[in-house]
């Protein structure tokens, strides 16, 4: 068994081939970008909340219109937010792409942006708990 990624059917034209792989690496590439955003707001959401946290421990900060934590939820839920519509753009124009391009590899892309959204959850779970 080869360990070499499928190719498109040899019956299609060299720039073809060529041409369809490079639409689905710049796929790929977008995916990867929806990826890094919705890092972004997982991480950020969820370092306000610990640097808070630990900052104001002991301390009353008085009535706020929004506090840290209500703040951390909004950025960790606009974060997996953003990995879902990622997500779904990203198997929305694979799939598309798939119909002329049969061949084509399997994403890694895929299975990053479910593990970054399972992240997410748990942050989102662990700052509503209060962990």
């Amino acid at each position: 068994m080869s360990n070499e990624p499928p190719q498109a059917p040899k019956s299609l034209p060299l720039a073809t081939r060529l041409a369809l792989e490079r639409t689905r690496i710049a796929y790929e590439r977008t995916a990867m970008a929806w990826v890094r955003t919705a890092t972004s707001f997982i991480t950020f959401g969820f370092a306000i909340y610990k640097f808070f946290e630990i900052e104001t421990r002991g301390i009353d900060v008085g009535p706020r219109v929004v506090g840290t934590q209500e703040f951390a939820i909004f950025l960790i839920v606009l974060g997996v937010a953003t990995m879902l519509v990622g997500r779904l753009e990203h198997r929305r124009d694979l799939r598309a792409l798939a119909k002329d391009y049969p061949g084509m590899p399997v994403s890694g892309t895929r299975l990053v942006s479910i593990a970054i959204g399972g992240i997410g959850v748990a942050a989102f779970v662990s700052v509503l708990l209060g962990m």
